[in-house]
């Protein structure tokens, strides 16, 4: 049977990568026309498209989660994989809903464009929709992974927490032999000073006075 911790660097490069996908084809247009500028009375440099600009915004969410997701431990590590396969779903929902929906957002960009009905314009969806959903694809692929393994996968040392201070010494600590004279030296040189003023001699220890 396969080692579960050794599933950290592929799921994790793949949910990365398959996030990093999706976020640069989210920018991009989805659906266009299929036919040319000049047959819908269009200048060359114009184009008739439409994109999602929510499925970016999630795979940009996905790809901030992915960061939470290695930098926490034990139970918060399970509920941000968790998490993460949440947001990949709705990212493939988007995604599926854009095919539908995205033709008729061309059809009234051109309307938009031209103040005219816009006819049989042909959409047809850009390659960089279908990078896009095969990318929410592999998100989920990566997420269910993510899910299963995570609790498996290796943490982050405690050196990279905050730091915490340090209680001070209880006087129940102070070891059975101490000598029971408390007095202690100076620790500073203003208390050399104050110490000199009041006529003691900061040098002289305990153990070493007259009785």
């Amino acid at each position: 049977m396969t080692d579960p911790r050794r599933t950290f660097a592929p799921v994790v490069l793949l949910g990365l990568a398959s996030a990093g996908g999706a976020a640069v084809a989210g920018t991009k247009d989805w659906a266009t026309t299929s036919k040319s500028p000049a047959s819908l009375g269009l200048l060359a440099s114009q184009t008739v498209s439409a994109d999602m600009p929510l499925a970016g915004a999630l795979a940009f969410v996905l790809l901030a989660a992915w960061g939470v997701l290695l930098v926490t431990r034990g139970g918060a590590r399970r509920l941000m994989a968790v998490v993460t396969l949440v947001v990949a779903a709705v990212l493939v929902a988007v995604t599926v809903v854009a095919y539908l929906r995205l033709p008729d957002t061309v059809a009234e960009n051109y309307r938009a464009a031209r103040g005219a009905a816009a006819g049989d314009l042909g959409t047809t969806m850009t390659g960089w929709y279908w990078v896009a959903l095969v990318a929410a694809v592999l998100a989920v692929v990566a997420a269910t992974g993510a899910v299963r393994f995570a609790r498996h996968w290796p943490e982050m040392g405690s050196r990279y927490d905050a730091p915490t201070a340090h209680p001070a010494a209880h006087p129940a600590d102070t070891p059975a032999d101490s000598p029971a004279d408390t007095e202690h030296e100076p620790a500073t040189e203003t208390d050399l000073w104050k110490a000199m003023d009041a006529g003691h001699d900061p040098t002289e220890r305990p153990d070493h006075r007259a009785p």
